[in-house]
């Protein structure tokens, strides 16, 4: 073993004389790293190093694990667990992997940026949650050169660095602070002092800086109205539009439910986004299992009527399942699906693949809108069905 990778492992002693041992943790977690990613020896040696480090301080200050007789399998579920979000990251890539990072942490705090006295549009309130994001961002970085001893300087330089902070800072914003009678998402606290920092006047300046001049003048020509007017209209370079769908899908999927006033079925999905047990649900909201069971339920029926009928395009866009590509089916998959298709629903899929409105192929095809929803909702229903169907095996799509 490199000798400099493995100066600051601890001794193998808090797990027993007869466990495999930190330095055997430390072999497991570089050995993976090495054959599941393109990193360097050393580098990967690095990252084995602090993930192990930190499996050893959990282990060695938790009096639960102390207590459960269970040390040596508490210490390598722990291990795997940190492995394999750092190489869910990885395999991301940079984009995707900030993007992915930025979606689940806007999900989890969406509900609770809202400054007071103020009812923010949804515009308003994902600008917000961007200025947010970016200090927590910040936080995230102190606190894992903190905890890992690194200097104030260090910056992750490569891909699988880039995967170990990014795992760390979704772990950071979830962890459990413990309050009077309760526990909340450190996150969660984050971003309801900043919501309530914000001034009064903030979120206005945004939104009207952003449509342009207002012909009263209230206020327009002040010196830091003129520079965020400046700022805004210097920002030409923007996120490649398939690197934000997840963001925009799960953002409109909030609004979607605050519209339609299911405020209780946007608080259930923020939870599961947050992989929550169903257990740890219900004690957040305060639910028996039969009412987190009914509304699941009526959580999964807007989610449908989101998916394919309010917002169709968009939700099949990012699932890259557009009529563009067949509705994501495989040529074989496409043919027997359009094979069972009756007379009319064939006609209707091919109207839209032509990009013929809704309004033209109900005429042609002497439907009311009403019915052409229907019919359209039937449709993608049944391919819905066939993409996560058990025997289209691997074709399945994993976003859904």
């Amino acid at each position: 073993m490199n000798s400099a990778a493995t100066a600051t492992i601890p001794s193998a002693t808090f797990l027993g004389e007869n466990s495999i041992g930190v330095e055997a943790i430390f072999q497991l977690l570089s050995r993976e790293f090495q054959q599941s990613t393109k990193a360097s020896e050393q580098n990967c040696h690095d990252v084995a190093r602090r993930i192990t480090t930190e499996v050893y301080r959990i282990c060695s200050e938790s009096k639960r694990i102390q207590a459960s007789g269970a040390v040596e399998s508490s210490a390598l579920t722990l291990a795997r667990h940190r492995l394999q979000q750092c190489l869910r990251y990885y395999q991301l890539g940079s984009n995707r992997g900030r993007v992915e990072l930025h979606s689940t942490l806007s999900a989890i705090i969406y509900r609770y940026i809202n400054p007071p006295q103020k009812q923010l549009s949804y515009q308003g309130r994902l600008t917000i949650i961007e200025d947010f994001l970016q200090s927590f961002y910040l936080e995230a970085l102190n606190a894992f050169r903190r905890e890992n001893q690194l200097g104030a300087t260090y910056r992750p330089q490569t891909l699988l660095e880039l995967a170990e902070y990014m795992a760390f800072t979704e772990r950071y914003g979830k962890r459990r602070i413990p309050l009077p009678g309760r526990q909340q998402q450190l996150i969660i606290l984050r971003a309801q002092t900043f919501s309530q920092q914000q001034p009064p006047e903030t979120s206005v300046d945004i939104e009207q800086a952003a449509e342009g001049s207002n012909s009263d003048g209230d206020g327009w020509e002040e010196p830091a109205i003129q520079q965020l007017r400046s700022t805004m209209a210097t920002q030409t370079e923007a996120e490649p539009e398939e690197d934000t769908l997840r963001s925009v899908v799960i953002t409109e999927l909030m609004n979607y439910l605050e519209q339609r006033q299911q405020s209780d079925c946007a608080d259930y999905f923020s939870l599961r986004l947050q992989d929550l047990s169903a257990q740890e649900i219900e004690s957040v909201l305060g639910l028996t299992p039969r009412q987190r069971d009914y509304l699941q339920q009526r959580f999964k029926y807007h989610l449908i009527r989101f998916a394919l009928l309010h917002r169709w395009e968009l939700v099949h866009e990012w699932l890259e399942a557009s009529l563009h590509t067949n509705l994501g089916l495989t040529p074989q998959q496409w043919q027997a699906y359009t094979a069972q298709l009756d007379n009319k629903q064939r006609s209707l899929l091919e109207l839209k693949q032509q990009g013929q409105s809704d309004e033209k192929i109900a005429k042609t095809l002497g439907l009311s809108m009403a019915q052409l929803q229907k019919r359209w909702f039937k449709i993608l229903e049944q391919a819905w069905e066939i993409r996560n169907s058990l025997v289209s095996g691997s074709g399945a799509s994993t976003h859904e």
